[in-house]
């Protein structure tokens, strides 16, 4: 025996969590799995340590979800996006550049938020939704669509007919590949190390982004931890390195992060453990298939620069819903889907694109060609109509 839902959402990440909230709250039937149960506090084993930067266009689509109300209270608002060359022969700043946000608007750039967070919040928030069925601990099995509808199979042996399937199961997506959909992927031989610190001195709502070679090491505001600063960081190296700083004590890993943030807040001091992910970009031919859309990393996947990665996803997802309330008797309609693919892909294509480059360019070794990267930022941030520019296409604004 079938059930019928309008929606079936294929993973209960950020992203997938996310769209069933805004769905639902559409007022939509819904229906969310993941092979995963959430994990909701950073204590417990498996914690997402990683934060998100919600940048100014999320927060409509937060907001209409009833999730920003949830998580405003919680939210280190991102001012200035701070731009750190310290690719000089010694590690320490040479260039440094702000982009604030008051240049374009009375608001910040965005807000960060640790992962786990997100998620305990976006579930508490589901459970208010009588028309959303969250099921964690279960997985999709098996897709088969057809011209009118979706029939999924689940692990706990339930079976669905869905209007639309929403393929938020991340970059190795069963959606994805049951649609015979390929992938692009590049590889960087690059991973990142996430975690907390505190400091000593306020991080004054300033995400700072040092570079030297490997990769950007990034600091992100948070909330106060423990009566004292605190901030978010993802630094980003070969796979190499990541190994051997993963196998430090913590007083010499302390010594090396500290010298790789160029003394920017003062002595940094570990306040979590350290958790690993790998680095590659990732896109999908299509963005939709019959009955199907992707969104997430499910379509795309970028290295963590500029707060990109799930606001690209959140982008899908207001796509998703404005043609979905504008033709809602078309839900998951080839004509709608298809509107859904050319709208979206263009733009993550030279998103990837763009990021992709700034990521290489983070990695270079080479003193001369780190002493161009400088001269290049210096260049592009004394252009005040081209430094407004970019703070736009950063935030995804036309």
């Amino acid at each position: 025996m079938r059930s019928d839902t309008d929606i079936l959402i294929s993973g209960g990440g950020v992203a997938g969590l996310t769209a069933a909230a805004a769905f639902g709250a559409a007022g939509y039937h819904v229906t969310c799995v993941d092979p995963s149960p959430p994990v909701t506090s950073d204590k417990e084993a498996g914690a997402d340590l990683r934060t998100t930067a919600f940048l100014q266009p999320s927060l409509p689509v937060l907001t209409a979800a009833g999730l920003w109300e949830r998580l405003a209270p919680h939210a280190a608002p991102l001012q200035i996006m701070r731009i750190v060359d310290a690719g000089g022969p010694v590690p320490e700043p040479r260039i440094i550049k702000d982009f604030d946000a008051a240049d374009l608007s009375d608001q910040p750039f965005g807000w960060n938020l640790p992962n786990w967070l997100l998620r305990r919040e976006m579930v508490a928030r589901l459970a208010e939704l009588p028309n959303v069925d969250f099921r964690p601990g279960t997985a999709t099995q098996s897709l088969l669509t057809r011209q009118g509808e979706a029939l999924v199979s689940l692990t706990d042996g339930s079976r669905f007919r869905a209007r639309l399937v929403i393929g938020a199961d991340g970059r190795e997506s069963l959606i994805r590949q049951s649609l015979n959909i390929p992938v692009e992927t590049i590889r960087y031989g690059q991973k990142a190390l996430a975690f907390s610190v505190t400091h000593p001195l306020p991080h004054q709502n300033i995400s700072t982004e040092i570079h030297r070679s490997g990769g950007p090491f990034t600091l992100v505001p948070l909330p106060d931890r423990d009566g004292l600063p605190a901030s978010a960081v993802v630094w980003m190296e070969t796979a190499a390195n990541i190994a051997r700083l993963q196998a430090l004590p913590t007083a010499d890993f302390e010594a090396e992060m500290n010298a790789r943030s160029c003394h920017i807040l003062g002595p940094l001091t570990l306040a979590s453990r350290l958790t690993v992910w790998p680095i590659i970009s990732q896109i999908a031919a299509r963005m939709s298939g019959e009955r199907c859309a992707l969104i997430a990393e499910a379509a795309h996947v970028v290295p963590p620069i500029g707060a990109q990665g799930l606001n690209m996803s959140l982008a899908d997802l207001r796509c998703l819903l404005d043609l979905a309330q504008a033709a809602p008797g078309d839900i998951g309609s080839a004509a709608m889907l298809d509107k859904y693919h050319r709208a979206r892909h263009w733009e993550v294509q030279a998103r990837l694109r763009g990021i992709d480059l700034l990521n290489r360019a983070s990695m270079i070794g080479a003193q001369g060609l780190r002493d161009l990267r400088a001269s290049a930022l210096n260049t592009l941030y004394s252009v005040a109509p081209l430094r407004k520019t970019l703070m736009r296409a950063g935030l995804g604004l036309r």
